[in-house]
């Protein structure tokens, strides 16, 4: 499946990007789609879509590499984070988000105590936010766990992670298939079913600029 490049362009930016389109998200969408044409094309259309979706909401609409904000307020890691810090701790952390990553992430996802800086070491990075060393293990990158920044590799990890189900061991065929199509619960492919009714609807929307009739 090759996608018409004019009317994606045209529905993503009125319904996702608010009528403007940045030189640098028009870039990431167009990598994205040549990848999928390249090396994915023999997958169901509707991966496409909600691996779009997955990096609109994982980037901020950015459709580029990113690296994940923690800088937190106290209000913010309260809100966020609300089992990692005892009451009035949050204050202590606000504001430094390499104290916050190592408490947050440490002892869980393959990295280690919190002193060892494993937490912010293994931060999530890339168009799908990959965090732990043991997702960066995954993709021989957890010596150099910048490379996850890097736009082809990105891509990889993106577009794999899912279709193949490493990140949480569901995979995007679990929830489109002959049948089903259910864009709310494949957010367990990422995490959970956080922000999963947004991203869904997300997915609909690329799913219908990608040229799918949905129904």
């Amino acid at each position: 499946m090759r996608v018409e490049r004019a009317r994606y362009f045209d529905q993503v930016r009125a319904r996702l990007h608010e009528g403007r389109l940045t030189d640098g998200a028009r870039a990431g969408h167009e990598v994205l789609l040549s990848a999928w044409e390249a090396r994915y094309a023999k997958h169901d259309p509707r991966f496409l879509a909600y691996c779009l979706a997955t990096a609109f909401h994982e980037t901020g609409g950015a459709m580029q590499p990113v690296e994940e904000n923690l800088n937190y307020s106290a209000e913010g890691l309260r809100k966020v984070f609300p089992k990692y810090f005892l009451p009035g701790e949050e204050h202590e952390f606000a504001r430094k988000p390499e104290r916050i990553a190592n408490r947050v992430y440490s002892n869980r996802m393959g990295n280690g105590r919190g002193e060892s800086g494993d937490g912010w070491r293994f931060r999530g990075r890339g168009l799908v936010q990959i965090t732990g060393r043991d997702n960066y293990r995954t993709y021989g990158i957890d010596d150099a766990p910048e490379k996850a920044m890097e736009p082809e590799r990105a891509v990889k990890i993106l577009f794999d992670g899912m279709i193949a189900g490493k990140f949480t061991g569901h995979a995007l065929c679990d929830f489109f298939n002959d049948h089903a199509s259910d864009w709310v619960g494949a957010r367990r492919v990422v995490n959970g079913l956080n922000r999963a009714e947004e991203i869904g609807l997300f997915g609909v929307i690329f799913a219908t600029a990608i040229g799918l009739r949905l129904g």
